[in-house]
């Protein structure tokens, strides 16, 4: 009895690392870094107006800078965050959607959070409406600068996220390329060659017709030579 033995499948994931010099790749680091960056900067320079007020560190009350409200504990959250986020951009590929997904979450967790404290004695933050907004809406944009082209069930084959799950497809698929490739080439190689043959048996010809229109020039000249004699 013939025993069936089925492939091995590895459980563990094959660790994504962007490669830059790649379109598909140097486009979504490209993306992954802009998001960052741009909120980077913003959560710096929010932080920095914050601290450059004075306000009290865990202040209730807070004071407003950029149309939001802040004390000194949430500008010092905020550069930290902003500094972390420009790290990102610096790093850039996976490790910079990574870092927007998570800081992307984390920011919508903390608008959730800090609503339910509004109305409470207890508001570290100095939170307002407008800070919960503020959260929520950072919070979607770094989730979707850092989900983009990476969370999708529609992801093109040359994406580097569908490769990585999909390493046996993606293997076939790369020698199928290879292969065409490889067919194009031959291809290419054997037409050059008949038409080098096309052009050889050409010339061969020409070569072939004009030694024959001599023969009969000169044949013609031996003819005429004894009808001129006296």
């Amino acid at each position: 009895m013939a025993a069936h033995v089925l492939p091995h499948k590895s459980s563990r994931k094959k660790q994504i690392k962007l490669n830059e010099h790649l379109p598909v790749d140097h486009r979504l680091s490209r993306l992954y870094r802009v998001g960052a960056g741009l909120m980077g900067v913003f959560l710096i320079v929010f932080g920095i107006l914050g601290l450059i007020n004075k306000i009290g560190f865990f202040s209730t009350q807070g004071n407003t800078v950029i149309g939001l409200n802040t004390n000194g504990a949430l500008s010092v959250l905020s550069v930290c965050v902003g500094a972390l986020l420009l790290a990102g951009m610096v790093i850039g590929g996976n490790f910079a959607s990574t870092l927007n997904m998570v800081l992307g979450i984390a920011f919508v967790g903390s608008g959730f959070i800090n609503l339910a404290l509004l109305d409470t004695s207890f508001n570290p933050l100095a939170f307002h409406i407008e800070n919960v907004l503020f959260s929520f809406v950072v919070g979607l944009l770094l989730m979707f600068f850092g989900m983009y082209g990476r969370v999708s069930s529609t992801l093109p084959h040359d994406n580097p996220y569908w490769r990585a799950r999909h390493p046996e497809e993606a293997q076939l698929e790369d020698q199928r390329r290879r292969e065409l490739q490889e067919q194009a080439r031959e291809q290419r190689t054997q037409d050059q060659g008949q038409a080098q043959d096309q052009g050889q048996a050409q010339a061969q010809g020409q070569d072939q017709d004009q030694g024959q229109d001599q023969g009969q020039g000169q044949g013609q000249g031996q003819q005429r030579e004894p009808q001129g004699s006296p």
